[in-house]
């Protein structure tokens, strides 16, 4: 979600719109509101839940996790969101969530051990796993030596491919970069270690004339258009089978592992239909349409290991190593942080 996972672009113009299938206006059908990142579902499935459960699904899109934050906040109500960790950690601090009743989801043991009880939810009482994966480099072995490839995000400052990079346009995601090529901790709240992160960004800025791109890197790859792009591993794996002359590494220097959830809300206006959602989705057979859909790693465990042997068998952006010490998940940042970064993010962006 990336946290804001990537591939939202086309859905965003269709944010706050009507997306179920099923007749709204019918009074005898339960409904259920979802608030999810665009393109970032396989909406059949979406029909087939409304079926199977005589209801009608609401389904509504969000481009980034602080917009989705900003419209709750508004007092838009929603019976089930999707959103990333650290937005569901902050969503947790802010009492906005009830507990899952894990009693209710019948396939919980089709989930990944290595998906649960992470450190933004380290019980897993509020969230249930949707997708997970990495941030890494996307590059072109044609053009990118592999030794130059072994630096890990120094490759990203290597002055022989100035002017070849794509850099994701996202605040949190570009100074975890700086701050793990630095040595530091993504989720530092140290403003010396947040300064150098700029001035490595701001250097790069100058130097490399990277392209802040969003989800128009995913064609612009496919295409070979740069030699190298950050980017989420879904979206690696997908650009990966569209174009074999790519690979994808997590840098030696420690990324970002993100989760995205989901999570029932406070006012949920059916929580047993909620329930019966979540479960939905972590279903087999519903799980690897999904995955299949979307390209994004899936939490259960049939899913997951069956792409690894079709749909993208030899693709390594899709399996994600959790086993490196040098990884993080990001965390909630208090305000006064949070206001720190994105007014340098704003003075990197400003040239």
């Amino acid at each position: 979600m990336k946290k804001l996972i990537s591939l939202l672009a086309a859905a965003v113009m269709c944010a706050g719109l009507f997306c179920g299938c099923g007749d709204a206006g019918d009074s005898n059908k339960k409904v259920l509101k979802v608030y999810n990142a665009g393109e970032y579902i396989d909406k059949a499935l979406l029909t087939e839940f409304e079926k199977e459960n005589n209801c009608t699904v609401i389904y509504e899109t969000f481009d980034s996790n602080e917009s989705m934050y900003t419209k709750i906040m508004s007092g838009e109500q929603y019976d089930i969101l999707i959103p990333s960790d650290y937005m569901i950690e902050r969503l947790m601090k802010e009492d906005y969530l009830q507990p899952v009743d894990w009693n209710q989801i019948s396939n919980k043991g089709n989930i990944l051990p290595e998906v649960m009880n992470k450190s933004y939810d380290p019980d897993n009482v509020y969230s249930v796993p949707y997708f997970w994966g990495s941030v890494g480099i996307l590059y072109d072995t044609t053009v990118v030596d592999e030794a130059d490839a072994g630096q890990g995000w120094e490759l990203l400052i290597n002055p022989k491919y100035a002017g070849d990079i794509y850099m994701y346009d996202s605040e949190r995601d570009s100074f975890m970069v700086a701050l793990k090529a630095l040595g530091y901790s993504m989720n530092t709240t140290d403003k010396q270690e947040i300064d150098a992160a700029y001035e490595w960004l701001a250097n790069q800025r100058d130097t490399m004339k990277p392209v802040y791109a969003g989800d128009d890197v995913i064609d612009n790859m496919v295409s070979a258009n740069k030699a190298m792009a950050v980017v989420y591993s879904g979206d690696a794996a997908y650009i990966m089978s569209e174009n074999a002359d790519l690979d994808y590494i997590m840098p030696k220097q420690g990324t970002n592992l993100w989760y995205d959830a989901m999570v029932i809300t406070k006012n949920c206006q059916d929580t047993k239909l909620a329930h019966q959602f979540i479960d939905f989705f972590l279903d087999e057979e519903n799980a690897l349409a999904n995955t299949e859909e979307v390209g994004y790693a899936s939490p259960v465990q049939s899913a997951y290991e069956e792409m690894q042997t079709t749909t993208y068998d030899g693709i390594s952006a899709y399996v994600t190593d959790t086993t490196r010490s040098q990884d993080e998940v990001f965390g909630y940042q208090e305000t006064d942080i949070k206001k720190y970064f994105a007014d340098l993010w704003t003075k990197v962006k400003a040239y």
